[in-house]
């Protein structure tokens, strides 16, 4: 083996050099007499040469370790010998220290040339060589061949596609119940018949009739108050399941222990983007909710001028027709972006600009941006008067208990809430056009 060659040349080098120290200092002391400037000069020389092969030799034993160990680690965890070409040259080159590779470089031997003559560097002089590639211990040049050897980071990091940014249940009622079916009842129709009442100057009863005859009518005198009336309808909401499931491998939730709750997390995040959606445009059919914006009754406001103007005249008509104060107006984040970028016939933003503090409003009323509201239009309203009913707040459950699942170790993950939806007064929303 080249290294044990070496190994043993450095050796014989370095013994031969402190033998010629010993004879020298042994002549000298058999002469009773101290050295001569040549036998002291000639006794330095060979330290210095016995001092650098015992470092040349420290450093062979060293690398000839970790090419052992290397090689006995290869073998504990079966890494497969790497093929290397079989030429001399690539031979000894393999067999070769770090330290005598880079000795050996053509960058090393082109640094050391000025200083050829004197055989080492001074002192004081500023070394430095080119760039030297360096063969790997394990499987010769190439810089990227740990193979079996490197062991990947594993920094525990899953980094899903991400999600829309929730915001309509926070606006909406919400509220509990224990039923399938979900009751209430809604005015239908109110006449005003309040007025200003004199008081009574007689106790007669009308003796009148009205007038082309027919029913009587009251004395004048009598003092009699105006009947008004009201109407009321019972309505009903029904309760609604949204669910998924996804199939997985017992192995893998046995083998990864975050798997499971990344599922979990998963499902719950996709019924509740399912809810919102259906809030705000269910269509009523079928299993679908009715959302605010398919519910009959709600108010719309046409575009007119712009988008501040329309908003402004449905602000108006929830007043005056809902008989409510707008809690919020949702937009699309495309609307968001228009509002957001409005400027006057200075070029300056309305709002601020992107440096403006504080949260988004349209004439006072707050802006809610939801990627489930249509683009083009914008749901403006009393959102309290939109009602949402959990039955069952999301659950997750894990069964074996489907079709063939339970003979091929494969479990189904399923997670599902019940829900009923209503929005209690119609004329307290208006979807407004935000586009011509």
């Amino acid at each position: 083996m080249a290294s044990s060659i070496r190994i043993a040349r450095l050796k014989g080098e370095a013994e031969a050099a402190v033998k010629s120290m010993k004879l020298i200092a042994t002549k000298a002391d058999e002469e009773a007499r101290d050295l001569t400037e040549d036998e002291q000069a000639e006794f330095d020389k060979y330290k210095t040469q016995a001092e650098e092969l015992v470092k040349n030799l420290e450093a062979a034993r060293h690398d000839v370790e970790v090419i052992s160990a290397a090689e006995t680690l290869a073998k504990q965890v079966g890494a497969e010998p790497v093929e290397e070409p079989t030429s001399d040259d690539t031979t000894k080159a393999k067999a070769q220290s770090l330290g005598l590779q880079v000795v050996g470089s053509a960058q090393f031997k082109s640094a050391m040339a000025p200083y050829k003559g004197a055989g080492q560097v001074p002192e004081r002089s500023r070394f430095q060589t080119d760039p030297i590639g360096i063969k790997g211990l394990f499987v010769g040049a190439s810089p990227t061949s740990g193979g079996a050897f490197v062991t990947p980071e594993q920094t525990g990091i899953v980094e899903m596609l991400g999600r829309k940014e929730l915001t309509i249940r926070n606006l909406v009622s919400v509220r509990r119940t224990g039923s399938d079916t979900v009751e209430y009842v809604a005015q239908t129709a109110h006449t005003n018949a309040a007025a200003v009442v004199p008081e009574a100057t007689s106790s007669a009863a009308p003796t009148a009739p009205a007038s082309g005859g027919g029913a009587l009518i009251p004395n004048a005198g009598g003092g009699y108050k105006p009947e008004g009336s009201w109407a009321f309808e019972r309505k009903t909401a029904v309760v609604k399941t949204i669910a998924e499931w996804v199939p997985a491998t017992k192995r893998a939730l046995a083998d990864v222990a975050a798997l499971e709750g990344l599922i979990n997390d998963e499902l719950r995040a996709d019924i509740t983007e399912k809810e919102e959606q259906q809030i705000l445009n269910g269509t009523g059919a079928g299993e679908d909710l009715t959302g605010i914006n398919a519910t009959s009754g709600i108010q719309t406001q046409a575009f007119v001028d712009d988008l501040f103007t329309s908003v402004r005249k449905a602000i108006t008509k929830v007043r005056t027709i809902g008989r409510v104060a707008p809690t919020a107006i949702v937009v699309s984040p495309e609307d968001a972006e228009l509002i957001d970028l409005a400027k006057d016939g200075e070029n300056r933003y309305y709002y601020g600009g992107p440096f403006a503090f504080g949260n988004r409003t349209l004439w006072g009323v707050p802006v809610v941006e939801s990627e489930s509201q249509p683009s083009g239009t914008a749901t403006l309203g009393d959102y309290s008067k939109a009602v949402l009913w959990d039955r069952e707040q999301t659950t997750v459950t894990v069964t074996d208990s489907h079709a063939d699942f339970f003979i091929r170790n494969m479990i189904a993950i399923l997670a599902e809430e019940r829900v009923a939806f209503a929005v209690t007064r119609p004329s307290a929303f208006v979807k407004v056009a935000t586009h011509a």
